[in-house]
């Protein structure tokens, strides 16, 4: 991640449009499938500061890896449940985990399936593992170099990769579709002018509240149809 982008990543996680979009929605996938109980123990990898841990802690016990210790306030409210290091082998907690995330964390590794083989050998029996990706290579915009993003995915490739690490497809679905002409007119017009476009940042109040909207409108009109793209990828599996 770019270092201007990373000092930016909480104002944009706290206030724009496709953060509040994309958490409501993971929240939302969440909910429909916690055990009564919830999650006895919760492991955010990739959590940076903890921005997410707010509403984790609804669904269990949580703790986090990051391994870019500049996203971590080291006097932050989160920091003794966060471990700065890699995601691999090295990462050895001594416990396993009823659910994992990977919020848009996959995508930035050389060897993707090697961390979802890590995650998966985390979970305890039939827990579960929820993870995001952008989607389709297609839409790589210049926002994909600000974020050393290695690949985007498609629905069949990472469920490849999932079940590839030992777990059954529980769930998998693109979303934010209205999104994907946007993206293909960012890269045409990056291609013909030949430069990046801007770093993201948080758009006006009226444009932010009224793109929020539009996707959770998208989300309560076409969440639950098989719509067979989508600028992002939300997917869950389940240790057998």
């Amino acid at each position: 991640m770019e270092t201007e982008y990373a000092r930016r990543y909480r104002d944009l996680y706290v206030r724009h449009w496709w953060w509040r979009a994309r958490e409501h929605l993971i929240v939302s996938t969440l909910r429909s499938m916690a055990p009564e109980e919830g999650w006895p123990s919760i492991l955010d990898v990739g959590c940076g500061d903890g921005l997410f841990f707010d509403r984790l802690t609804q669904f269990g016990d949580v703790e986090g890896v990051e391994s870019e210790a500049s996203l971590v306030d080291p006097g932050g409210r989160w920091a003794s449940r966060i471990r700065i290091q890699p995601f691999d082998e090295t990462f050895q907690p001594r416990k396993e985990y009823g659910l994992i995330t990977m919020l848009d964390v996959v995508e930035h590794l050389p060897d993707a399936g090697a961390a979802l083989r890590r995650a998966a050998s985390l979970l305890k029996p039939s827990g579960t593992l929820l993870v995001t990706v952008p989607a389709f290579q297609a839409l790589w915009t210049s926002h994909d170099d600000f974020n050393h993003h290695v690949q985007r995915f498609t629905r069949k490739a990472l469920a490849r990769s999932i079940e590839g690490a030992g777990l059954e497809t529980v769930a998998s679905r693109y979303f934010f579709f209205w999104t994907c002409p946007v993206k293909l007119l960012i890269r045409f017009k990056e291609g013909v002018l030949r430069g990046p476009s801007e770093m993201a940042r948080v758009p006006g109040a009226f444009v932010n509240r009224a793109l929020y909207s539009l996707s959770r409108l998208e989300e309560a009109s076409l969440g639950r149809l098989p719509v067979p793209f989508g600028s992002s990828l939300l997917f869950v599996g389940r240790r057998v």
